[in-house]
């Protein structure tokens, strides 16, 4: 009995082509089966973002047009300037008030040995606005100062000045401007404070009786103590003696007190 045999390589190749078109036929399959339903949205909507793209190319372009146009306006007006020379305004110079000259009536002042002798309280002439004071004299003061309030620097003509304003007698509730360079600044330790304050220092022109001076002040806030004016030792050096029991010793001359009465101190 004869057998006979199959040759496996020859099988093996005969099934390995056959393997494969069917794995390629499933692969064709998938792919054409793939869902198509959204296609249509996908396409408006890059419709919509091509459209909205130009739009803002568009609005760029005009908002770029714009800036070069205020630039080139900027530039112009600059330029315009320049060529024009436009001088830096400066302010009118100050008018330094000055006491007035006294008549045949030059008040009274007591001196020994050319100083003036004053009492604790003397009536203290203002220039400028021509106010009328009563003073206190402290010889434990440095420096003199006045009531003031509103202290505002400023510059003017390349100068530090400051505006600020001084009570007016009598009148409660009123003040008077006043504008002086700046002479320095000194720092003032208070025992009701725990820091220095800085105060600032002009030169103002009065009179004491018969006596004129210009001497520094102090621009303070007095509106707590009784006086609006304070003498200290700046002035009382070598200029005048007090006498600690009296007060007013000295006596104003008429014309300051007829231009205190009327304001007129031009």
């Amino acid at each position: 009995m004869g057998y006979k045999f199959f040759r496996p390589r020859r099988f093996i190749m005969f099934a390995i082509p056959g393997l494969a078109l069917v794995l390629a036929g499933c692969s064709a399959d998938r792919y054409f089966m793939v869902p198509k339903d959204g296609v249509e949205d996908i396409r408006a909507a890059v419709h919509t973002q091509r459209a909205t793209l130009v739009t803002m190319e568009n609005n760029a372009t005009v908002r770029q047009e714009q800036l070069l146009q205020h630039n080139q306006t900027a530039t112009q007006s600059i330029l315009d300037a320049i060529s024009t020379q436009v001088e830096r305004p400066s302010c009118p110079p100050a008018v330094q008030p000055v006491c007035p000259s006294v008549s045949e009536d030059r008040g009274r002042a007591d001196r020994l040995k050319g100083k003036v002798i004053v009492g604790e309280l003397e009536k203290f002439y203002l220039a400028g606005p021509g106010h009328i004071y009563t003073a206190r004299i402290d010889s434990g003061a440095e420096t003199s100062s006045i009531h003031a309030r509103n202290v505002k620097r400023f510059e003017r003509d390349g100068g530090n000045w400051v505006r600020f304003e001084v009570p007016v007698p009598g009148a409660d509730g009123e003040w008077a401007t006043m504008e002086r360079e700046i002479s320095r600044r000194v720092r003032v330790i208070q025992a009701s404070a725990e820091e220095a304050e800085r105060r600032v220092v002009v030169e103002l022109q009065f009179a004491i009786g018969d006596h004129q001076q210009v001497a520094e002040f102090t621009l303070a806030d007095r509106a707590n103590l009784t006086y609006e004016v304070l003498i200290g030792r700046n002035i009382l050096r070598d200029v005048m003696l007090i006498d600690v029991g009296k007060e007013f010793a000295t006596e104003l001359p008429d014309s300051y007190r007829e231009r205190a009465t009327t304001g007129d101190d031009s």
